[in-house]
């Protein structure tokens, strides 16, 4: 059985985390296959938007796997097999890449929080464009309880998309947020029933991968690189992501077929 779920829909990339007998844990084989699954992302042209999930109906994602990474990465246990061994030869790039800590995948990332996510899990999604979530999932970063430290990025992305007051208590706690507190806060996008969360998060990721390519990856590239940078510095720099997008063939495909009255043929050039 796969532990990381792959399938094409059009220019729809949907990721699975497929381990829900261990709430979707990521032990050194999911870790590596993840990794692997958002270079491909970042890499494949026909990609326009990335969906990610987990399988069944409990987590989304508790994190790294308490009984095989962490361990191994701690060096509480020794290397069992290929994957273990793999993963001590470049862990720390494979774990910046899988939970998207310092890697880009240029495309849109919406992720389809079907259950709790807690720990990497809610890491990862701190690097993620969109979040949908069911009404019953909780979010947390656990790591204190146990004594570790949250080291996917979120002592620094946290404050910046939450509250500070309430990113330090989620931080310093442990405790676990309900999705109608997250969606307050404006950490997630949307709070759906359960078996309508890929739905959504589809649906959104089909508007996105209708518009044209290269300006998604434009506006998203300037909007996470300029954030935190002074207003004036920021528009300044804001031209170097324009340029391409009114240079593209899409550019001119977009407004003649608004003239024309039909739908654009974008084709990423």
């Amino acid at each position: 059985m796969a532990k990381i779920n792959i399938e094409r829909e059009g220019h729809i990339v949907v990721i699975t985390i497929n381990r829900p007998e261990v709430h979707n844990s990521l032990d050194p084989e999911a870790l590596i296959r993840l990794s692997d699954a958002w270079k491909m992302v970042r890499d494949d042209n026909d990609i326009r938007v990335a969906v990610i999930t987990g399988a069944g109906e409990k987590t989304f994602c508790a994190g790294g796997d308490l009984a095989k990474s962490i361990p191994l990465i701690t060096g509480a246990r020794k290397p069992e097999d290929e994957w273990d061994k793999k993963l001590l030869e470049n862990f720390q790039d494979i774990l910046e890449i899988a939970i998207l800590r310092d890697f880009d995948p240029v495309k849109p990332v919406i992720a389809a929080i079907n259950g709790d996510c807690i720990a990497g899990g809610m890491e990862m999604i701190q690097g993620m464009d969109i979040r949908v979530a069911s009404d019953t999932t909780r979010f947390g970063l656990a790591e204190v309880k146990m004594g570790l430290f949250p080291g996917g990025g979120s002592t620094v992305r946290l404050p910046r998309q939450m509250p500070f007051a309430k990113a330090m208590e989620i931080l310093l706690t442990g405790d676990l947020m309900p999705a109608q507190e997250a969606l307050s806060l404006g950490f997630i996008n949307y709070v759906v029933p359960q078996d309508k969360v890929m739905g959504k998060a589809l649906e959104i990721a089909s508007r996105i991968a209708d518009n044209g390519p290269i300006a998604v990856r434009q506006i998203r590239a300037s909007a996470r690189s300029l954030i935190g940078l002074p207003e004036s510095e920021a528009l300044a720099k804001e031209n170097k992501y324009l340029v391409p997008v009114i240079m593209s063939k899409d550019a001119k495909e977009g407004p003649k077929a608004f003239k024309e009255k039909r739908k654009p043929n974008f084709i990423g050039e």
